[in-house]
């Protein structure tokens, strides 16, 4: 590990200008590749206090062994430089987004004597026109098949176009029409490549000005007779539909345009490009990164620009670029576009409309595919194995915690406060072992004090459970002493969950099997809370540690300093969907907890008073108010509520507390009118953990 101040630059040896910045280790390799409007100030971020640093810029800054940098006259010459650099050295800190799979694209091979209409992957090549990427080579099949009737381009290989030449016959698609077949002389070679233009002009969304013409021509031979001709016409502008139909118009303004959204965690990041055309979706896209470097939304729509449009001349880059959010400064991205375009590019946020909603679609898939990339990530044999190594490894436990089990409190500004406890053994979610908890000693908000009693509460009942059997002690076979250790019977592989004690029906028993480790939602005091409570109790057989969401520190118990794992590690990923599952649960027992108080209603204590006649009463009478002023008579007059019902309802109401007045949450002022609107929920007043 290198010390930053030993290639620290000398003041006054950094200029002030715009530049390209590369850091190397001590293998001269390039691990980091940066950009600034002032080269000066950028660098002086990196030789500060490392304790100042975020650890990703920490351990950059450890490992490399000297900087240098290159001086360009404009900030647009350092975004292209930067750009170049990346594709060269690959460097390890750079954000790097790959590919979550090959998108096929519908490909015109321009560079040729005779164009090919293909399907293509991979990188793109010189004089090849693009469409897409579809999300199915069959979606691209299925269209150009309808196409072919219209624009009938060569669609064969090599060997088959110089094999029907050589014969003087053409292959079966310039028998049925769906070839121009110029490799039989039908067509030149200017006119087939008049048809592959077309066809281009009209994947690219110059579509209704074609469709006119056709329209035009097919009223011309219908009027001059030539009813054969005006029927293939016909039969032209039918397929060019289906093919239109294909994809929906989206944008009603014919946009050209390209919507970019991202979603993110402290570890990865999924962004999804969708391409559209005329108005029209005509394909998309996503990648998925690890953040290696410290960066935020802005920064991750910058590496996506430069990554989806750093090879694309004209065209291919569209009139309107929308993203979730603007780099920092925008202006040189923007004119970068707008140079590789040849015209000017619009890159802006979506704030209403078509174009907002579309956004918010795009949005969704992003999210959609971060969490299908977790879910094949978490589902991998080989990975969980060397996650839960990795784990074991960096906290120092005997073997590895094939059942982990992780603690969250949630509250709202100290309301409502809950905890819950998710369980993951193998690596792998076990929902069915989920618990919740209501936090019962004491009101208010001490996130530290309810973990305290929630880790309490659960390895109390684990003790009773134990204690109630008497057979973990009394055994002494070898499945007995791995049952008290926690240990899975049989070998410690990964092929499946854990068996837990079971009861005298065969289910197994609440809390009875104990985790080998315990990790909390948080930093060092909540561990502490969690150790003591543990000590308290004389388990001494578990681990404990916390996550804390700030840095993804994990601390355990006694320690000044966190553990750091790599951000590579499979370790770490796995701790944090952990603590991510718990989160989510606690989150949503509050919510619903909290839902049922505020919608409480005396007649819910009501004895035998279901849903259906609840609902008769409110809406017989209008309101709660008015069925408490009701006589037992009046309330016998609602279908389906018998004098018994009516004495057992008008006696509850009689009994129960008075409801709080309404009050008007932005004057303040309090309501009398009986059928006041509900005041807002504290989720829309307060902030909720």
């Amino acid at each position: 590990m290198a010390d930053p101040s030993s290639y620290r630059p000398k003041p006054g040896q950094i200029p002030d200008s715009p530049g390209v910045y590369k850091f190397r280790d001590e293998h001269r390799r390039v691990i980091y590749v940066g950009k600034a409007k002032s080269l000066r100030q950028r660098l002086s971020n990196y030789f500060q206090d490392l304790a100042n640093l975020h650890p990703r810029t920490r351990t950059m800054v450890t490992t490399a062994a000297s900087v240098e940098w290159t001086v360009v006259s404009t900030e647009v010459e350092a975004l292209q430089l930067e750009y170049t650099w990346i594709k060269e050295f690959d460097p390890r800190f750079n954000v790097k987004y790959r590919d979550d799979k090959s998108y096929p694209y519908l490909a015109v091979t321009l560079n040729e004597e005779f164009p090919r209409v293909q399907v293509m992957r991979g990188a793109k090549k010189k004089g090849v026109r693009y469409f897409g990427p579809y999300g199915h080579a069959w979606a691209i099949r299925e269209t150009v098949d309808l196409m072919l009737r219209v624009f009938p381009v060569r669609t064969c290989s090599a060997g088959v176009f110089k094999r029907s030449a050589q014969i003087g016959r053409p292959c079966l698609l310039g028998y049925i029409g769906k070839c121009s077949a110029p490799c039989v002389g039908r067509v030149s070679a200017e006119e087939h490549r008049e048809l592959a233009e077309e066809f281009c002009d009209f994947m690219a969304g110059r579509t209704g000005a074609y469709i006119r013409r056709l329209e035009r021509l097919m009223a011309e031979a219908a009027e001059e007779m030539e009813y054969e001709r005006a029927a293939r016409l016909r039969d032209d502008i039918e397929a060019l539909k289906r093919a239109m139909e294909k994809s929906a118009v989206v944008l009603a303004d014919a946009t050209d345009a390209d919507l970019i959204a991202l979603a993110e965690d402290e570890l990865e990041a999924a962004v999804q490009i969708f391409h559209v055309r005329g108005g029209r979706i005509r394909g998309q896209r996503g990648w998925v990164t690890d953040k290696v470097e410290n960066v935020d939304t802005a920064a991750l729509v910058e590496h996506a620009l430069q990554q989806l449009y750093g090879e694309e001349r004209g065209d291919a880059v569209p009139k309107e670029v929308l993203v979730p959010a603007l780099p920092d400064p925008v202006e040189p991205v923007q004119q970068w576009l707008t140079e590789r375009r040849g015209s000017n590019v619009s890159l802006r946020i979506p704030q209403r409309g078509d174009k907002k909603d579309l956004m918010a679609t795009v949005q969704r898939n992003a999210q959609q595919a971060l969490a299908l990339h977790k879910t094949k990530r978490a589902s991998d044999l080989t990975t969980r194995s060397r996650a839960l190594e990795e784990i074991a490894e960096a906290l120092e436990l005997d073997s590895v915690p094939l059942r982990i089990e992780c603690f969250d409190i949630s509250h709202l500004q100290g309301e409502d406060v809950v905890a819950s406890m998710v369980v993951f053994e193998d690596g792998l979610a076990r929902k069915s072992e989920y618990r919740r908890f209501q936090i019962r000693s004491f009101e208010g908000q001490d996130d530290v004090r309810s973990m305290h009693e929630v880790i309490s509460r659960r390895f109390k009942r684990y003790l009773q459970e134990k204690q109630k059997t008497g057979e973990w002690e009394e055994e002494s076979g070898p499945d007995a002493a791995d049952l008290v250790s926690g240990a899975v019977p049989g070998p410690a592989d990964l092929s499946g969950a854990a068996p837990g004690p079971k009861d005298e029906e065969g289910r197994p028993k609440r809390f009875a099997y104990p985790p080998q480790l315990v990790v909390v939602d948080g930093g060092r005091p909540q561990v502490a809370a969690a150790q003591r409570a543990l000590d308290e109790l004389g388990i001494d057989d578990v681990a404990v540690c916390g996550l804390a969401k700030r840095l993804e520190e994990v601390w355990v118990p006694g320690e000044e300093d966190p553990v750091v794992l790599p951000r590579t590690s499979e370790g770490l990923y796995i701790l944090q969907r952990v603590r991510d599952e718990a989160h989510r649960f606690a989150i949503a027992y509050q919510r619903n907890k909290r839902g049922k108080r505020l919608t409480a209603s005396p007649l819910d204590s009501v004895p035998g008073l279901g849903e259906s006649r609840r609902q008769a009463l409110l809406k017989h009478f209008g309101s709660l108010k008015k069925l408490k002023g009701a006589t037992i008579e009046e309330i016998c007059e609602v279908p389906g509520v018998g004098r018994k019902t009516a004495e057992t309802v008008a006696a509850t109401l009689a009994q129960a507390a008075p409801a709080a007045p309404a009050v008007n949450t932005a004057t303040g002022e309090i309501i009398e009118d009986e059928e006041a609107p509900q005041a807002a929920l504290p989720s829309e007043q307060g902030q909720e953990r």
